[in-house]
C-alpha cells in the first residue's frame, strides 16, 4: 500500500516567478499598480467605487504657482488628509483654517463621516486640536522624544461656522507646519 500523502490529488501550485524591489523612486506607473490593484480589491469587496483625490491649493496671484495647500483623498466614507503645508508667511492668519474647513466641507458633500490624519509633535497637532480633531493616538519617531500623532474628526455635521477666506495680500505669520 502506498504511503498516505496529505497532498495527494491537490493539484500542485504555481507560483509567478517574482522579483522584490526595494526603491525610494518608483516610477508612477509602477506606484499605480498598486494603487489600482487596490482600488479594484476594495471595490469587488464592498460593491463601493468612491476614491477620489482631494486637494485645497494656495496659489501666489502673480506668478500663478501653488506655493501651499492641502492634499488628501476620499474614500468609504473617509476623507484622509495626507500633506498640508503653508509657507511661514502665510501663516497665522486663519488661511489654515480655512483650507482645512473647505476640504472638510468638500469630504462631507462626498459622503464622508470621518477623516484621519497624521502631524508630527513639532509640527500641528494643536492646530489640528483647535479645529475640532481628536487624538487617536502616538507612535515614537525620530528624532528621540518626537512623536507621530493619529488624529480623527467625525465629519457628520459642521463643526463651526465657515470662517471668511483669507486674502493673499493680508496674511502674516504662523499656522500649520508641514504634515506628513
Amino acid at each position: 500500500m502506498p504511503a498516505s500523502n496529505a497532498t495527494a490529488g491537490v493539484p500542485p501550485r504555481h507560483e509567478p516567478r517574482t522579483e522584490l524591489v526595494a526603491t525610494d523612486a518608483p516610477m508612477p506607473a509602477d506606484a499605480m499598480v498598486i494603487s489600482d490593484g487596490l482600488d479594484r480589491f476594495n471595490i469587488e469587496k464592498t460593491g463601493v467605487d468612491d476614491r477620489r483625490p482631494l486637494a485645497i491649493l494656495v496659489r501666489d496671484l502673480e506668478t500663478r504657482q501653488v506655493i501651499g495647500g492641502l492634499t488628501g483623498r476620499t474614500s468609504l466614507g473617509l476623507f484622509f488628509v495626507d500633506l498640508f503645508f503653508l509657507p511661514p508667511e502665510l501663516r497665522g492668519s486663519g488661511l489654515g483654517a480655512e483650507i482645512l474647513w473647505q476640504a472638510e466641507d468638500e469630504a462631507r458633500a462626498r459622503g464622508c463621516r470621518a477623516a484621519v490624519l497624521y502631524t508630527i509633535t513639532f509640527q500641528a497637532p494643536d492646530f489640528y486640536r483647535k479645529q475640532g480633531w481628536e487624538r487617536l493616538g502616538e507612535v515614537p519617531c525620530d528624532p528621540p522624544g518626537t512623536n507621530r500623532v493619529f488624529m480623527t474628526k467625525e465629519l457628520t455635521a459642521r463643526s463651526r461656522d465657515r470662517v471668511p477666506q483669507a486674502t493673499p495680500r493680508t496674511l502674516p505669520d504662523t499656522e500649520p507646519r508641514p504634515t506628513g
